[in-house]
């Protein structure tokens, strides 16, 4: 059994997990709406089974299984989600992720992000090097329910908005410098966010909610309002911005 440091784990098993879920969709035995679903358990069983083996004394939470509460006591806790973007998974399309995070007293502090439609994961241990910003500002929205807010801030800055499907995938875009901001006003739990968050931390983004607060992992409640990743240049700019927002709750 190989014995891992936690972010080269977090790493092999989110590739795996991607290369499980490619193989599910490349089988072509189910439906766009079965494919999601079988996909989603098969990489949740992976995951599962694989971090109880590996770090059995930590915590563990999954979208994709029910908490029984014995994480709320951990210092450590895995936060997982199998596939973020199930739809885009079902579609065939690339923009959609395998999250594998650590929470450490409540801080995102290991992640990695397996892309596989695109053949890469990115982790917090070997950040890459941000590209020069685009001018004007690249916003990312939800390719079907872009929120508005996001769409305001995007007017304010005179920047561009860029559709895309997971959240997972609209981190790493921020990550690898086809965007500059990522600005989530419509609600995500903390699988949603705990690995991109730690990966876009150690990229040297600024992660917060959109009050400019910390993001607080591994909550009774695991439902997160709110999410800004951005290039740390435009932080100040976008969170006043948001914070005039009226319909910013």
């Amino acid at each position: 059994m190989r014995i891992l440091t936690d972010v080269d784990l977090a790493a092999h098993l989110a590739e795996t997990a991607g290369k499980l879920l490619l193989a599910v969709r490349k089988a072509g035995v189910f439906s766009d709406r079965a494919l999601g679903k079988a996909g989603d358990q098969t990489a949740n069983q992976f995951l599962v089974h694989a971090l109880r083996e590996q770090r059995p004394e930590d915590g563990l939470l999954s979208e994709e299984m029910k908490c029984d509460g014995s994480r709320l006591g951990r210092s450590r806790v895995w936060i997982i989600d199998p596939v973020d973007g199930t739809r885009e998974y079902g579609e065939g399309r690339p923009d959609w992720a395998v999250h594998v995070g650590l929470a450490i007293d409540g801080v995102a502090t290991i992640g990695a992000v397996a892309l596989p439609g695109l053949g890469v994961t990115l982790t917090s241990a070997a950040p890459q090097a941000l590209p020069p910003a685009h001018s004007p500002p690249r916003m990312l929205v939800s390719r079907t329910r872009p929120a508005k807010e996001a769409v305001a801030v995007a007017k304010a800055l005179g920047g561009e908005l860029v559709a895309m499907g997971s959240a997972g995938a609209k981190a790493m875009a921020v990550v690898r410098g086809e965007a500059e901001i990522y600005l989530h006003t419509g609600g995500q739990y903390e699988w949603d966010s705990c690995a991109p968050v730690a990966v876009a931390r150690a990229a040297g983004l600024h992660v917060s909610r959109v009050d400019g607060s910390p993001l607080v992992y591994n909550a009774e409640d695991t439902y997160l309002p709110d999410l800004l990743i951005c290039r740390r240049e435009l932080a100040d700019e976008v969170l006043k911005l948001a914070s005039n927002l009226p319909t910013m709750s």
